[in-house]
């Protein structure tokens, strides 16, 4: 596999070497105030896990109750400020955030469920509130970025499923200079959870970051082919590697074929924080599109001496197939298959509704010798609508719905069985 990643970067660093670079975007830089935004996000997000069979992995903390039961509503408020560029070969510019919640019901021994933190008493706290900001140079179509962000890499990527993202400190680079490859490197020190202010709030095992090393790159062989490498060193707790594969088919008007592949390599690192990791995991995904019509066919599989493992490099980092609503579906040894249907309503008349539907089966979960195997079935179903126009454009509305249903041993080592039902409603607002 190490053969086939470098020859990757190598196709990629040829084939853009014949095409002339893109047009700099320093050099149409417009100023600092000229090019800036102000964006206003709010989130109401309302979340209730329900253990089936009197289970409960929920406890809040003063008195140890087990109620079996989660509910969790509440609102965040993003505001977001990002400058434009001073003009010159180098510009300068900043960007600025503010994130706040606030609880909009939830109770002691209900909270738990990763959308507010909790007090000495377990209760959750009534409002959250945090600042940051960074600072960016950019020249010609190369940008570094230090301070507060948000980061999508798939090897260390905040994650954004609940009323407030995480946060991630430290220095990001990012180079389009050449037409179809951007190539990324950066380092951070830091990571906040999604339900505590700190920037250092997130922790794995008790452990919070130390550092975290990434490098990147991905190219478009053609408009229909693309793929691409990143790889992270996560101080004293792994070093990961990634390989992404996309090719489009076209078949005919209305219809494509898609197949995208996915694969991690993780390996435990120095003081190994988060105990032995030794994982290879790969997914292959076929959508077949017709008209308003997706359907989709995933393949998960899982080896090595241990499961995947993520989090301390963002709640995000785990672009797989089967890594849906509740489950990953990444244990060791795992294999596991998902059917998928989407429809868009915009064929019917209807834009800005789309519904989904998914079930993804896994089995063969080693949990050692004596054991029994684990198994395990998830079955989703999402819809959202978007208003089109008028004073409410852009509002929209989801419900996610998922029934998780395993094994005793599954039970035991990764999850209750459960429905986890959300309903999240979202309002962007431009200012700038």
């Amino acid at each position: 596999m190490q053969v086939m990643k470098w020859s990757v970067i190598a196709l990629a660093v040829a084939a853009g070497t014949s095409q002339m670079a893109v047009a700099s975007s320093q050099s149409e830089s417009n100023g600092f105030i000229e090019d800036s935004s102000f964006n206003i996000f709010n989130r109401a997000l309302y979340h209730n896990r329900d253990y089936k069979n009197g289970a409960d992995t929920t406890t809040d903390g003063a008195s140890n109750k087990r109620n079996g039961y989660s509910e969790e509503f509440g609102l965040g408020i993003r505001l977001m400020y990002e400058s434009g560029f001073t003009q010159g070969t180098v510009g300068v510019g900043v960007d600025a955030h503010s994130l706040s919640s606030i609880k909009l019901d939830t109770g002691k021994g209900r909270a738990g469920i990763g959308q507010f933190s909790k007090n000495g008493e377990g209760q959750a706290e009534d409002t959250q509130s945090e600042v940051g900001g960074a600072v960016k140079f950019r020249v010609s179509n190369t940008v570094l970025k230090y301070g507060n962000q948000i980061v999508a890499s798939p090897v260390f990527s905040t994650d954004d499923a609940r009323i407030l993202p995480e946060v991630a400190t430290g220095t990001l680079i990012t180079s389009n200079e050449i037409e179809g490859l951007e190539l990324t490197a950066g380092r951070f020190t830091a990571l906040s959870s999604q339900t505590a202010t700190g920037s250092d709030s997130k922790t794995q095992g008790g452990n919070t970051l130390k550092s975290a090393n990434i490098v990147g790159a991905s190219y478009s062989f053609t408009e229909n082919f693309s793929g691409a490498i990143h790889a992270s060193d996560v101080e004293d707790f792994w070093k990961k590697k990634y390989v992404n594969l996309n090719y489009n088919l076209p078949l005919a008007e209305e219809q494509a074929m898609n197949f995208d592949f996915n694969f991690y390599k993780t390996d435990d690192d120095g003081k190994a924080l988060a105990g032995e990791v030794d994982n290879k995991i790969w997914s292959l995904a076929a959508a077949y599109s017709i008209g308003a019509h997706t359907f989709t066919i995933v393949h998960q599989r899982s080896t090595g001496d241990t499961g995947h493992n993520y989090g301390i490099d963002g709640g995000g980092s785990i672009w797989l197939g089967n890594s849906v609503q509740y489950s990953d579906f990444n244990g060791k040894d795992e294999r596991s298959w998902q059917a998928r249907y989407d429809i868009d309503m915009a064929t019917y008349g209807v834009p800005g509704l789309s519904f989904m539907a998914r079930y993804i089966t896994g089995d063969n979960v080693d949990y050692g010798a004596g054991t029994e195997e684990g198994e395990e079935n998830e079955f989703n179903f999402e819809t959202k609508y978007v208003i089109q126009e008028g004073a409410a454009k852009d509002l929209s509305f989801r419900v996610r719905s998922a029934i998780y249903r395993a094994n005793s041993a599954q039970n035991a080592n990764y999850g209750s069985d459960n429905n986890d039902f959300r309903l999240i409603v979202e309002y962007p607002l431009s200012v700038l």
